[in-house]
């Protein structure tokens, strides 16, 4: 709102760490200021991202009161954005006639940004499972229209009449999985790395959760009870500390065990008992949840996090663990262990190396998520 410049949001982390939960909760909250939000923009595999932006910017467009503008530019934007919320990228870059995709929706949305910066409002765009796009044009070219409209700047007059120049209240979100950044980094080097800030979510330590969980100890999490009434329900430290301990950090377990503890009883106090006995009815999803993980990792990366969990903690120096794992010489693990630690977030390198992801180090070392 300064006029500062500021880089786009990127959150990347593996499925489960709630990343997409966690920019609804940054928009709803945009929104509820009364900040301009586009819808958040899910691209399913094979899709077309152009068309749905595109279709997402003029929403915003018209909540910004730009499709009432009689000017004739705005006018030819707008048709030039509907062309290619109808047809998509495909069809548009075949017409030679205008401007390229990109550089139409740049200029949408500085128009948009420009009206936000006279109502003293922020632009927030969220796109979700962008890991999704495969098409590299299509990619890059998002990633310029958004890159370009994020480092727009332009002269405003001061109350003292002294020129200034200032960016677009403009906030982008992107959330996907973790390698999305090798593909985007790869292709877009320095201008991607320059105009988008990279956070990879880990798994949530155990303290935050007993913080997170503290409100239904004292006071209560307070409920609509018989005849009008308000009620509360509770739960025991030692509730507390179980569920904290089964899921793991894992914000889609903690959810789901949360979830099956509130089921497994009528009364107004959540026990210990009925924490176990909740997770015993989701014990196989959670096991699922990891197992997808796990199984989406390259040959090498699971041979690694193999032979890491086979060694005792203590003993989890690279070396031990290459050898562990088969690899000829240590440097050959390397680069392996390297994705693991800044693009997945999975392991922590160090001396020893240690799990970051928590349940993925239970799942492999000890009979959990069973409670038997």
């Amino acid at each position: 709102m300064a006029g500062l410049p500021d880089r786009g949001r990127t959150i990347l982390g593996e499925p489960g760490l709630g990343k997409s939960s966690l920019v609804r909760r940054i928009a709803a909250e945009a929104e509820g200021e009364g900040d301009w939000v586009t819808p958040q923009v899910r691209v399913p595999a094979g899709s077309d991202p152009f068309k749905l932006v595109a279709t997402a910017l003029l929403d915003l467009a018209h909540a910004a009161g730009l499709a009432s503008r009689r000017e004739k530019r705005i006018a030819e934007l707008f048709g030039r954005v509907q062309a290619i919320a109808a047809t998509g990228i495909s069809v548009t870059l075949r017409d030679t006639s205008g401007p390229e995709p990109h550089t139409v929706l740049t200029e949408l949305l500085i128009e948009i940004g420009r009206a936000a910066v006279d109502q003293r409002v922020v632009c927030l765009v969220h796109i979700d499972e962008i890991q999704n796009i495969t098409d590299e044009k299509a990619l890059s070219q998002l990633l310029i229209a958004l890159g370009d409209a994020l480092s727009h700047q332009f002269i405003v007059s001061t109350p003292g009449g002294v020129p200034m120049e200032r960016s677009l209240p403009i906030a982008v979100y992107l959330t996907g999985l973790p390698e999305f950044e090798d593909r985007a980094g790869a292709r877009k080097g320095a201008t991607f790395a320059r105009r988008f800030k990279t956070t990879i979510l880990e798994a949530i330590d155990q303290d935050d959760l007993v913080l997170a969980l503290q409100e239904f100890v004292a006071p209560g999490w307070e409920i609509a009870g018989t005849q009008g009434a308000m009620a509360s329900v509770h739960m025991t430290q030692a509730a507390v500390a179980e569920l904290v301990d089964l899921c793991r950090g894992e914000p889609f377990l903690f959810q789901l065990a949360g979830q099956q503890a509130w089921n497994a009883g009528s009364e107004n106090l959540i026990t210990e008992t009925q924490v176990r006995a909740g997770w015993r009815a989701a014990h196989r999803e959670a096991a699922a949840h990891v197992e997808r993980i796990l199984g989406r990792l390259p040959k090498r990366e699971r041979q690694l996090i193999q032979a890491m969990a086979e060694l005792a903690p203590q003993e989890r120096t690279l070396t031990r663990i290459a050898k562990k794992a088969g690899f000829e010489k240590t440097t050959d693990a390397g680069p392996t262990s390297q994705r693991l630690d800044t693009v997945r977030g999975i392991v922590q390198r160090g001396k020893p190396y240690r799990f970051r992801h928590r349940a993925i180090e239970a799942y492999l070392t000890s009979d959990w998520p069973n409670l038997e």
